[in-house]
């Protein structure tokens, strides 16, 4: 994973150390005591190889941690390595081009869905895919395929391709940064309709929000049925929707067309609403403890 950007973390931390001594050879008592991280607190992303008692920070992450947010040896900061595991780390000192941090804590993060999410998205004109990777990221999406189809404006061909793919992979790391999040979603380059449906076919539920979509029961009971530990693939259109043709090529590859309400969504908007659901679903109305 490339270096990240520092961002103030507010996910909560529990302290996996009950007895004897933790991975790093601290003790429980040592990480019991250990202040828990509040929604001030400074967080990175570290590589998994980083991770240790003595952990070296340089690059981005150094200049912003003691030159732009000011911080001194002795304030702490929590460091996460793209698992679900979260570290907390303490200033020892700055050296030469790096900060020096000790191990104080571990423990395992609520911070991410307990399905997987991918965002199968119709290629947005203009800027718009910025704002969908950043806000779907906050709401815990996993994974994003930007989809070329029928009705989409924007065409990216040659070395644009991965220029955008890049620079959509950025923003995704610094909103994992901003919201919470312990893991940093993949950006995939973009596909055709075709291609998306082959890779969403292992997946455990699909569904097509779709504005002539009037089986709200049976919305109900798709999102109603989702539990911890599955696969969930969400296509969303473009500007101008999907062709009835794609409709009908989802509906024969196993996609389940649902509804998100009344109102027609803007392309931006679908998808966060989508997600909103599902965060409901898994984390406020509690999936698997009905």
């Amino acid at each position: 994973m490339p270096p990240a950007r520092c961002c103030l973390h507010g996910a909560t931390c529990t302290d996996e150390r009950d007895a004897g001594e933790g991975p790093f050879g601290h003790s429980a008592a040592a990480a019991a005591a250990a202040p828990q991280r509040g929604k001030g607190m400074t967080h990175i992303f570290a590589d998994p190889s980083e991770i240790g008692d003595t952990l070296r920070v340089r690059g981005a992450d150094f200049n912003h941690i003691k030159n732009v947010l000011r911080m001194r040896p002795g304030e702490e900061l929590s460091v996460s390595d793209g698992s679900e595991r979260t570290y907390l780390y303490r200033i020892e000192q700055y050296a030469e081009g790096e900060a020096v941090l000790s191990l104080v804590s571990a423990g395992v993060s609520d911070a991410e869905l307990p399905v997987h999410v991918t965002l199968f998205q119709g290629l947005p004109k203009g800027d718009r895919m910025d704002f969908i990777v950043q806000k779907c990221t906050e709401l815990g999406c996993d994974e994003f395929v930007p989809v070329e189809m029928e009705r989409c404006v924007m065409k990216l061909e040659g070395p644009r391709r991965e220029k955008k793919r890049e620079h959509w992979q950025s923003v995704a790391e610094s909103a994992a940064e901003q919201s919470r999040r312990t893991k940093v979603p993949a950006v995939q380059s973009p596909v055709s309709m075709k291609e998306a449906l082959r890779m969403a076919g292992n997946y455990d539920i699909r569904i097509l929000p779709y504005e002539k979509a009037e089986n709200g029961r049976d919305t109900r009971e798709i999102l109603g049925g989702i539990r911890p530990g599955q696969s969930i693939a969400v296509f969303i259109g473009p500007e101008g929707g999907f062709s009835p043709a794609e409709v009908e090529e989802a509906k024969k590859a196993g996609c389940e067309p649902v509804t998100l309400g009344h109102r027609i969504l803007r392309t931006e908007t679908a998808g966060m609403c989508a997600l909103s659901f599902l965060v409901y679903r898994m984390e406020i109305e509690g999936a698997g403890d009905d």
